[in-house]
Order: structure tokens, then sequence, then C-alpha cells
């Protein structure tokens, strides 16, 4: 079992709603990923526990429009690194504006935050990265007792489980490294 997935050269960092949204993309479209660890026992899918949180609002949103929904809503398991909305806030309008109408763009974005298996938080302390559903990968770190993707988005709830899955809540929306 490796300790290290391939990172991306250029990672880039829209807020943790576009972290959401692209975890949420990630999870539908199922590639590979990280191990998975013990089930969740968690009753509701990973759509519908996002849903109920209700600060998820825009990723799931992006989601339905990305096609998603059903992918993360599936078997799994997958683990989202899903943005709130007031993280999709900090994401400038026009990068918002381009991936409402370019439905790639915005499926590579939402995978970008989906890793397939259940990365609990201990099982990311002990990785460097991980591949996303969108086939790049994220860095994962851990600075001040606080797990870290990509050396700025913050891992700030760990662990809600899911029934397919496990979501961890991120303050910034990730964006996939450019070729």
């Amino acid at each position: 079992m490796p300790n290290t997935i391939a990172l991306p050269k250029k990672p880039l960092v829209l807020g943790l709603a576009g972290a959401a949204a692209m975890v949420a993309l990630l999870a539908l479209t199922l590639g590979s990923s990280t191990q998975a660890t013990a089930a969740p026992t968690a009753q509701k899918n990973i759509v519908s526990t996002a849903a109920a949180a209700g600060e998820f609002k825009t990723l799931l949103a992006l989601a339905k429009q990305a096609g998603l929904v059903g992918a993360l809503s599936g078997r799994g398991p997958l683990t989202l690194f899903a943005p709130t909305d007031t993280a999709f806030k900090a994401v400038p309008k026009a990068t918002l504006r381009t991936l409402a109408t370019n439905r790639m763009a915005l499926r590579r974005v939402l995978l970008y935050h989906v890793v397939k298996g259940n990365a609990t938080a201990a099982r990311l302390v002990k990785l460097r990265s991980a591949k996303t559903l969108a086939g790049a990968t994220i860095n994962i770190g851990v600075r001040g007792g606080s797990v870290v993707l990509n050396r700025s988005t913050k891992v700030v709830k760990t662990d809600v489980a899911a029934s397919n899955g496990t979501i961890h809540v991120i303050n910034k929306v990730l964006l996939p490294p450019t070729s």
C-alpha cells in the first residue's frame, strides 16, 4: 500500500466551495484513489448527507449541473473534500461564470474534490498526496494540527460519515492544475 500518490505540478485553489464541487464531481465519475478503510455506518449517501448539512447548496447545485449527483450517490466508497457555500463565495465571479457555461471544465473541477476510497482523517494524515477522480493529484499535509490540501486549503471538519464514503469540509474551492 503506497503512502503517496502523484501530485499535480501546479495546483490551483479557488476556495472551499469549488473544492466541494470538485469532490462531488470526482465521486460521481468513480475514478481510482486511495485504498478504502472501514465502511461508514451512516444511513445517507454523500449527496443526502451534504444536503442535510445545509452548507453545501452551491456544491450540490454545481454537481447537479455537471451530471455528477448520481455518481456521488452511488455505491462508493468515495471521499469528498467539500467546500462550503462560504468557500464558493470567495471564488471570482468570472471563474464561476466560466464553469457554469463549460460543463467539462465544471466536471473536472468538481471531480478534483473527490478521491476513490474511504479516506478518513486517520488515513489522510499518513498520505502525502491522493489521486482525484479528475486524474490530477492533490497534495496532503499536516500543519498546526490540521490537514491541509495543496499547501493552503484547510480541512475544517473531518470524517463526516456517509453510507458511501466520507466527507471532509474544506475552506476553499480547489482547482485542478493546468497542464
